[in-house]
């Protein structure tokens, strides 16, 4: 269904029209903070940093080790769960890591066992991540482009801190006026993550068995049905690499980054049923949104990306300019 219930507001000119469920007021709910845009940044900013270090104390995190190579980090909490699984993991505390059973030695074999492992979790409701199982699969490994080690469940990735890759595109639309507005989504209520909050206008994890253009197409597909052509005119625009955590576990994540220019008649339309509707808005809209809780939290540094790249926010007027790009570009695949 192609925008029953839409509502249209005047934007920028008689030819450019803005689609949206409601006011703008209503989707910024949050904006109207007493703090400042960029103190509002700053705190922003700050949810990407760990809470705690590897360490060999109690409360430390631990390398994650799958062979050779580290490929993640497990929070204390987690690990301590793990202690009682001593036929899948063995802990070396000289050297702060676990290490998945170093007796599975194939690809096959370790995702079949680490499977067997992650159900077992799941039915003794452990951990609340493994309650939005996903049935969607991640390659693990080192770093981007490494051969993968095995194969993890989605949702349980970040108990783990295993390096995750995804796909973005910023939708926008050059006005009459020279200046540009973004289509972001809001996504639905029923998603198992970040349910009812605003997001760029595509966003997608990138699975086993995928490429990145292959992911990205299928994405801007089935979430906002752009055409071939559209398709076609995406621009690599680079990536955003961070690392957070929740009470779910460690996500450290790079995000492949495209822009494709939206024709001023083109209206984004949904067919997966995992976006609720599409809004299109100002860049001082879009500017304000993103520092609040409105916005999916990891899609607001792709969303920052776009405004640093296409010369909306600069190093003479943000305080927090360095701050930002060094979290835009944490080094995860070195």
């Amino acid at each position: 269904m192609r925008y029953a219930s839409a509502v249209s507001v005047k934007l920028v000119s008689d030819k450019m029209t803005r689609y949206t469920n409601g006011p703008v007021t209503q989707i910024c709910r949050n904006s109207s903070n007493a703090l400042n845009w960029s103190n509002k940044l700053g705190i922003l900013l700050r949810n990407f940093t760990l809470k705690s270090k590897i360490g060999p104390h109690d409360g430390d995190c631990k390398e994650f080790h799958v062979g050779n190579e580290q490929v993640g980090i497990i929070r204390a909490d987690i690990w301590k769960e793990l202690l009682h699984y001593s036929t899948v993991f063995q802990f070396d505390q000289a050297h702060n890591k676990v290490v998945l059973n170093p007796e599975w030695r194939t690809y096959e074999e370790r995702s079949e066992k680490i499977d067997r492992l992650l159900r077992e979790l799941r039915m003794k409701d452990i951990f609340s991540t493994l309650a939005g199982w996903r049935n969607e699969c991640y390659d693990v490994s080192s770093k981007f482009g490494d051969v993968p080690v095995m194969k993890m469940e989605r949702s349980a990735t970040c108990l783990f801190g295993i390096k995750r890759c995804g796909v973005h595109v910023n939708g926008y639309v050059k006005n009459a006026d020279d200046t540009k507005s973004v289509w972001v989504q809001k996504r639905a209520c029923t998603k198992p993550t970040w349910p009812g909050k605003l997001d760029n206008m595509v966003s997608g994890g990138f699975s086993v068995g995928m490429t990145i253009l292959e992911c990205v197409r299928k994405e801007a597909q089935e979430e906002a049905s752009l055409t071939d052509d559209l398709l076609n005119s995406m621009v690599p625009s680079g990536t955003v690499s961070f690392m957070y955590e929740d009470e779910r576990g460690i996500f450290p994540e790079t995000l492949f980054i495209f822009d494709v220019e939206i024709p001023s008649d083109f209206i984004p339309t949904n067919s997966d049923n995992e976006v609720e509707s599409f809004h299109l808005l100002s860049i001082d809209e879009i500017k304000k949104i993103i520092v609040t809780d409105d916005f999916k939290l990891t899609s607001s540094l792709v969303a920052l990306d776009f405004l640093v790249r296409h010369g909306y926010l600069n190093c003479d007027d943000e305080p927090n300019y360095i701050k930002l790009l060094e979290t835009l570009h944490m080094p995860l695949h070195h």
